[in-house]
């Protein structure tokens, strides 16, 4: 089972995504713990994730949050248009192969 972390502003705006990735993850059958933080409480939730996602409002933070997880686990920002579509399964497929990326 992975665990994805979604970062944001005040962690409020991914909480829609996140029930929709929570949707996907079901309906394909795949195992995993999805939720979001603010920017604030990314510090305190980064070493429980297998991956750290930032939405798209927050992508500066992007350098901040890599060096902040030292190469442990992989950062990506979020598609715009895919965020904005509240796409949960691509999202989802986001994460997975930014992780898969990262162990390859």
């Amino acid at each position: 089972m992975k665990n994805i972390l979604l970062v944001c502003s005040a962690g409020m705006s991914t909480s829609l995504l996140v029930t929709k990735m929570q949707k996907a993850a079901e309906e394909n059958e795949v195992e995993c713990k999805i939720w979001a933080v603010s920017q604030s409480d990314a510090p305190n939730n980064w070493e429980k994730a297998d991956v750290l996602l930032l939405g798209p409002q927050v992508r500066f933070l992007e350098s901040k949050m890599k060096t902040m997880v030292g190469g442990k686990i992989p950062v990506a920002v979020i598609d715009t248009v895919t965020y904005g579509r509240v796409d949960g399964l691509a999202v989802l497929e986001q994460a997975y192969d930014v992780m898969d990326e990262f162990e390859a």
